[in-house]
């Protein structure tokens, strides 16, 4: 017997993995893909059209409120984006009714694999296949930066790959817009962002300003994995990380020591260099990491990975450099105006659990115009607005009094 949802959708529910998938009847749900602290991603295919898919279901989405505005955040981000190097979203659903929701599902296309697993396997990467990849990554995120996003987690996990070398990132839950709107910066930028390995100096220096170039820094990272199999800054701790950045690059610029503002930081970087003059020891040639790689590609290395973010190359002079002159296609490298500050007035709101919910509902209901028309016309709901603006510093969570 068929569930019926809050809009008249019938669900059928499937086991997968122990957790129950319920999706909506037109679906069937083949097999589990992956995991993650999400939740689980489940093959499926659409039998109105016959495409194939994936759904991922997103699990106890209010169990806590950074969680939910992550999730919220990642669906906003993704329902505006329209690239081909970009995950798609093309549907949204939700079984239950309003107020007892948990979980929430995305449909988005079907991808084979991701780039760690390629890089674990003994697959052949030759020189054409990192350029490829490279391209690829550089043109998604040349279209990010053009609507203001910084991705702040690109790593290989989030580049999922189809056989025939297609590239897509995914995984927005950490991403930021870089607002254009003074009133919105307020939501400051000092969460946990990226996988260490991936983290640019200015994260691990505990910058609380920052822009895209962390992004290029990250894409720096991947590209050196892929030309050696091995990741590049292979770090322990966020201590162990800084050190191995630095053995490598040698010692910042003084003026760039002085712009952190974090004096543990400072501290630690000028004993690292005082302790490297003491020994005589110099950082080793970049060059030599990579052996079989040609100049151009150990220089585009060298210029996305400079301590200082202003020194560091720009995704856009990157897609144009030597390495990747062959693929560059100014024609086919599309850009878009930055993402508008009203979707993400949940960002700077004291929303609580209950308005994250109410703005997840929207979300779902944005899939279906008409339904949500006539389910609004019923049943009014409280404007995001409605709620007060976060103070400077303010946690997101509940206050006691609250």
């Amino acid at each position: 017997m068929p569930l019926v949802n809050a809009i008249g959708q019938e669900y059928l529910s499937f086991k997968v993995s122990g957790s129950k998938f319920e999706v909506p009847a037109h679906y069937t749900v083949l097999e589990p893909v992956g995991r993650g602290a999400y939740g689980v991603v489940c093959s499926a295919q659409n039998n109105e059209t016959g495409d194939y898919c994936a759904i991922k279901k997103i699990e106890n989405v209010f169990e806590d409120i950074s969680f939910s505005k992550r999730t919220l955040r990642e669906l906003r981000i993704l329902r505006q984006l329209k690239h081909e190097n970009i995950i798609d979203i093309t549907d949204i659903f939700i079984p239950q009714d309003y107020t007892s929701f948990s979980d929430v599902y995305v449909v988005s296309a079907l991808m084979e694999t991701d780039l760690t697993s390629i890089l674990r396997s003994s697959q052949p990467l030759n020189d054409s296949h990192c350029q490829f990849f490279l391209y690829q990554i550089l043109r998604g995120c040349k279209y990010l930066h053009s609507a203001g996003i910084i991705h702040r987690d690109l790593k290989p996990r989030n580049l999922l790959v189809n056989s025939n070398c297609d590239l897509k990132i995914c995984d927005f839950g950490l991403a930021r817009v870089n607002f254009t709107e003074m009133e919105f910066r307020l939501a400051h930028m000092t969460e946990y962002i990226c996988t260490r390995w991936y983290r640019a100096p200015e994260i691990l220096c505990c910058w609380t300003e920052y822009d895209s170039a962390i992004d290029v820094w990250s894409i720096g990272c991947i590209f050196a994995e892929m030309l050696t199999r091995k990741p590049l800054f292979p770090g322990s701790n966020t201590k162990h990380q800084l050190e191995l950045v630095l053995q490598q690059l040698g010692a910042p610029k003084q003026h760039e020591i002085s712009a952190i503002r974090n004096v543990k930081c400072r501290q630690f970087i000028q004993q690292f260099i005082e302790q490297e003059a003491k020994s005589g020891r110099r950082p080793p040639n970049l060059a030599d990491r990579f052996p079989q790689s040609s100049a151009a590609a150990v220089q585009l290395v060298e210029e996305m990975l400079t301590f200082s973010p202003s020194r560091r190359i720009s995704v856009d002079d990157a897609i144009r450099h030597e390495y990747t002159a062959e693929l560059y296609c100014p024609e086919d490298e599309p850009t878009r105006d930055p993402l508008l500050c009203a979707d993400f007035e949940f960002e700077r709101r004291k929303t609580g659990i209950e308005g994250l919910r109410a703005e997840l509902w929207d979300d779902f209901l944005s899939c279906f115009p008409q339904k949500a028309a006539e389910y609004y016309a019923a049943q009014p709901r409280t404007k995001i607005t409605t709620y007060r603006l976060l103070r400077e510093g303010e946690s997101i969570y509940p206050d006691d009094d609250e």
